[in-house]
């Protein structure tokens, strides 16, 4: 009797510890609008208040309860408020941040409205939430985030003509500060909006708001689920065990970590996966959270044909790895039923749907096993600012029957055939008129990036000048896919093979992007006036028909970043790797000292430095460069921009911008090139997620050789291993006084190449050295290391020896 009253004190003290810690977090900003009623209404822990919403228009329609399908949020879709004009409502925010914004609607009929009808947007700050809204059946919650850094929020519904808006409630919540993160890797989430796409809890059970520390809605996951008998649903909520410095139940909460959904295999020897399978709009990127607990191991599952074991598995994104060989009990520190979240960006070109995935290991004689516990997935706004799917980037091709597919075919030969008939007589005739007015053409402004004159086309390819669109589309092959190198956040890249054969890349800007024009001029104002081996070289630029187009020198051996890791290309030995980074100091050097005010480059990272033929490495992207300040000053006052990882802290903090921001970026940069992976890497550890935190660690403890990539620990001699930490550290300081030049940054990367040729038996001291290889040549960048003039005067040369006549610009 005794142990009954205990077991019961100890359920109930249970379950009160879990109903505090779902309370546990309080927002600051708590909005909760019951839209059309007059009255408050209670749903689950929460009061939904009477519509006071502050608008020139107060039409409020009802239903009866009996008409809405039965669910956690019923009672909101009762009333709703009418909108027939562009509504703005203003919400002042106390707390900046990430806020959710969930908006109900449900589209019942009452008297002359039918709400099945209305079409309208939806907008917030600066970005499209719906466009061309129809809510033709049952219930809908439609839930985004996004970072709120001033102090009011605006909502603006804006019906079509002849149309109307209507919605049935609303939440604005700031969320805890760990729940979404700025970034992932060099994927930057600090200025977008996030839609949530769908919220899935493993285990077969659903998860209703109010257990929730902030109202999240999560689902069941046996509908999406392909197969019907590789898995079991398996619910252990006591196992769960948070721990400090681990995810909280903001998080995700225990109902969620205490479930999942567990491979079934009966047979070791076959290699299976458990996919769950979801619709998405393609064109745009996705945030993707997985949620692992280890709730199964130390527990003996009679179901499990083998017993316990070893707990390894393979995580996949639409048959992509994700995670090879995941240990959980490594993720945690050996503790079991600790959680565990892994956050992933992906990218869908015309994909429609995410494929997720959990399968055997790859590790000799593991056992076919894994499990899921949660999966959020979450689309990111695009360029335009914009997470409807009309808006998407690259529209996907939709399927059609063999018979239309023929048809098409037979059109679409006839059509090329007379489209490029046509094609050729507008070039011949264009070709006539251009050599015909182009002396006349000398005198008109021509509104280009650099505010240049139009030059006429000449066949070297060598020199920078404007390019028709048309020589731009044959040279990629207008723009093909099979032609993409790269892809930016001003655009993708492609290769391009001129008239001449010569190999260019080509990077193509968003189309109606004012940040992207931004960029755009930035980037060939830069390059125009610079000539730099260690810079990438322009060739040319195109801002025809919209279009927003840079041509730079092909570089044959792709990025910095693919050599290091992410990719099958050859290792890099570690005199190559320091080659590398003296001549990447040697570019920013330049641009530092080579003109009378100093070139800040604001974007260094690894993905940005490229390779040639013979590995010579070139800084290039410089669409967030800026000029440095004037003399009398100390900074340029400037928003935040760059790559997450690489940041400057006093950059990031006090928004002071100095040469001294590319130094630290740099520094972050030596170490992914003496480490081998990238900068954040959510797959590892807690501690070991960030590169700049986690070798600062071992540096402080000793380890220094943990933070070697295994395949240089056998090149790298201990003194140049050493010279180059010690100045990847001083590049690391926490503020930019305290930071070296880029002049000495190259100074010591240069000894540090001295001290690796040197044999270790010759142990040779600063004395020793010949300082004749570390000139002070470096003040301008050797005179070797000058590719050619201003690309200001190159363009008038062109023009004078085309027209015979004058430039303005010279």
């Amino acid at each position: 009797m005794d142990f009954a009253i205990l077991h019961l004190f100890v359920l109930v003290l249970s379950v009160l510890c879990l109903m505090i810690c779902a309370l546990e977090f309080d927002p600051v900003d708590n909005y909760l609008i019951n839209c059309g009623s007059f009255e408050n209404i209670t749903v689950g822990d929460r009061v939904f208040l009477a519509d006071n919403l502050n608008s020139t228009q107060r039409v409020f329609v009802n239903t009866s309860l009996e008409s809405i399908p039965s669910s956690y949020s019923s009672n909101l879709y009762q009333t709703a408020r009418i909108l027939d004009e562009v509504s703005k409502f203003k919400f002042s925010i106390k707390k900046q941040g990430r806020h959710w914004i969930r908006l109900y609607f449900y589209p019942f009929s009452y008297g002359n409205f039918n709400l099945s009808t209305a079409k309208f947007s939806v907008s917030v700050q600066n970005f499209t939430l719906i466009k061309s809204f129809q809510s033709l059946s049952g219930p809908l919650v439609k839930e985004y985030t996004l970072n709120i850094t001033s102090t009011s929020l605006v909502l603006t519904f804006t019906p079509f003509s002849n149309s109307f808006a209507f919605v049935n409630a609303l939440e604005i919540i700031s969320l805890p500060d760990e729940l979404i993160p700025v970034g992932i890797g060099t994927d930057s989430l600090r200025e977008l909006a996030l839609e949530t796409v769908v919220r899935v809890n493993m285990g077969n059970v659903a998860v209703l708001p109010r257990n929730d520390t902030s109202w999240r809605s999560w689902e069941s996951d046996e509908r999406y689920l392909t197969s019907r008998n590789l898995f079991q649903f398996v619910s252990r909520i006591q196992a769960v065990n948070y721990t400090r410095g681990g995810p909280s139940r903001n998080i995700a909460p225990p109902s969620v970590y205490g479930t999942a959904t567990r491979l079934q295999v009966d047979d070791p020897g076959v290699s299976v996966n458990i996919t769950w399978l979801f619709d998405v709009d393609p064109g745009f990127d996705y945030f993707i959270r997985f949620h692992f607990c280890d709730i199964v191991t130390g527990h003996n599952d009679p179901n499990k044909v083998g017993g316990d074991h070893e707990l390894l598995f393979n995580v996949y994104i639409n048959s992509q790895l994700a995670s090879r060989d995941l240990d959980l009990k490594k993720k945690t520190s050996n503790v079991l039923g600790s959680p565990y979240y892994m956050d992933v960006v992906t990218r869908l070109k015309n994909i429609h749907s995410i494929g997720i995935s959990i399968g055997p290991a790859g590790v000799d004689n593991a056992y076919p096993d894994g499990l899921l516990n949660g999966l959020e997935i979450m689309k990111i706004s695009n360029v335009k600012g914009s997470l409807d799917a009309s808006d998407a980037e690259i529209q996907s091709s939709v399927p059609t029957s063999k018979k239309t597919t023929t048809w098409l075919m037979i059109g679409s030969t006839i059509g090329g055939s007379i489209i490029c008939i046509v094609l050729v007589v507008v070039s011949i005739l264009f070709c006539r008129s251009r050599i015909r007015t182009a002396a006349d053409d000398s005198t008109e402004e021509n509104h280009t990036a650099v505010g240049a004159k139009e030059a006429s086309i000449v066949s070297k390819s060598n020199m920078g000048y404007l390019f028709p669109l048309v020589a731009v589309q044959e040279a990629t092959d207008h723009f093909s896919e099979s032609m993409i190198i790269g892809f930016g956040g001003f655009g993708k890249v492609y290769k391009g093979i001129l008239k001449d054969n010569t190999k260019v890349a080509v990077k193509r800007g968003f189309h109606q992007s004012q940040q992207g024009l931004a960029e755009f001029m930035t980037e060939v104002e830069m390059l125009s006036q610079f000539r730099h081996r260690h810079l990438v070289s322009l060739i040319g630029y195109c801002n025809e028909k919209n279009e927003m187009i840079i041509i730079y020198e092909y570089m044959e051996n792709g990025t910095l970043k693919d050599h290091l890791y992410g990719s099958d290309l050859p290792n890099l030995n570690w005199t190559q790797r320091l080659e590398i980074c003296i001549g990447s100091a040697k570019g920013l050097h330049y641009l530092h000292t080579g003109s009378h005010k100093a070139i800040i480059h604001r974007d260094v990272k690894s993905s940005n430095i490229l390779l040639d033929e013979n590995l010579r490495a070139k800084v290039s992207d410089f669409g967030l460069s800026k000029i440095g300040p004037e003399i009398d000053q100390t900074h340029v006052s400037t928003a935040v921009k760059g790559s997450f990882g690489y940041l400057d802290p006093e950059y990031l903090t006090r928004q002071q911008l100095t040469d001294k921001s590319d130094v630290y970026s740099f520094g972050v940069v030596m170490f992914e090139v003496l480490c081998g992976r990238p900068v954040i890497d959510p797959s590892l550890p807690r501690e070991s997620v960030n590169l700049v935190e986690y070798v600062m660690k071992c540096l402080r403890t000793g380890e220094s050789e943990a933070i070697v990539d295994p395949r240089i620990a056998h090149d790298i001699t201990p003194e140049s291993q050493m010279k180059f930490v010690e100045t990847a550290e001083k590049c690391l300081a926490e503020y930019g006084a305290d930071r070296p030049t880029m002049g000495e940054v190259l100074w010591n990367l240069e000894y540090a190449l001295k001290l690796q040729k040197t044999t270790q038996e010759n142990e040779i001291s600063d004395n020793q050295l010949d300082n004749s290889v570390l000139s002070t040549e470096y003040s301008m960048g050797s005179m070797a290391d000058l590719a050619g003039v201003s690309m200001s005067k190159v363009f008038c040369q062109m023009v004078k020896s085309e027209n015979k006549d004058s430039c303005d610009i010279c």
